[in-house]
This record gives C-alpha cells, structure tokens and sequence, in this order.
C-alpha cells in the first residue's frame, strides 16, 4: 500500500497584467507557460489567475513534471525618450 500526503504551501507567482482591447483584462504567469486569465475587473483577474494557476500547477503534477518555484523579483519601469525621427 502507497501512502501519499500532500503538503500545502502557500507559493507566490508574478502576474503580468495587460488591459485587454476589448474591454477588460487580461494576465499571463511568466514562469508558467501557457497560463492566462481574463476578467472585466482587476478584482475578477486576480481571483481567475489564482485559478488559472492552481489549474496549472495541478496538471503539472499530474504529468509529473517538476512544479516551477518563483525566485525573488524585481520589477521595475524605465523611462526612456522617444527617438527623433530621421
């Protein structure tokens, strides 16, 4: 007989959120390929992420593949001037 405990650990994801042409938006989970949500509202995208990425990280455990850990971010934005046209 094959005992399996599961231990659940709290795991955070950077969540890249994009304004969506139509209305809306839309988020993609860099460190997890192919992981998207979409929402009317930012409160709705982040509660469709959250699901979106338990979803993913359960199929990946499912497949047996290794379950990807986000390193510490930095996130910044860059100012930058727009170049002189020719």
């Amino acid at each position: 007989m094959r005992i399996v405990v599961w231990v659940s650990a709290s795991m955070q994801y950077v969540v890249l959120i994009h304004p969506a042409e139509e209305g809306g938006y839309w988020a993609e989970i860099p460190l997890l390929e192919g992981c998207y949500a979409q929402a009317e509202t930012l409160e709705d995208l982040l509660v469709e992420a959250r699901e979106a990425i338990g979803s993913h990280l359960e199929a990946l455990r499912a497949d047996g593949q290794p379950i990807p850990i986000e390193s510490e971010v930095i996130i910044a934005t860059v100012k930058v001037e727009s170049p002189a046209a020719a």
